[in-house]
């Protein structure tokens, strides 16, 4: 069964540029990950403070998971702390796995 990978990410408009180079990384590293199916990105302003959510498609829950290692490690190699990221910016981040629920009308 697909793995749908939905993070929500709050943060304040200054710092969006750094914020969506950081995702520009991943997404490109991501895509390159077998058993990824696709992604979508989607955000909306409020008051100075920007909603983004990021949706990644994975082929299985192995492929999630093998794709996680390898996230991890390569934030390893570019000596990337993502709670320390999140933290400096002030982005607050929800994760959760989800699935696709087939509606029988």
């Amino acid at each position: 069964m697909n793995q749908i990978l939905i993070d929500r990410f709050q943060l304040p408009k200054e710092a969006m540029d750094i914020f969506l180079k950081r995702v520009k990384i991943n997404r490109d590293f991501i895509k390159n990950i077998p058993g990824f199916l696709g992604d979508e990105v989607y955000f909306c302003e409020k008051n100075e403070t920007i909603f983004f959510v990021t949706i990644a498609k994975w082929k299985d829950q192995v492929s999630l998971e093998k794709a996680k290692t390898l996230v991890f490690s390569e934030y390893q190699k570019q000596n990337f702390d993502m709670p320390s990221f999140l933290a400096q910016h002030s982005i607050q981040m929800e994760r959760e796995i989800y699935h696709k629920l087939e509606i029988i009308s």
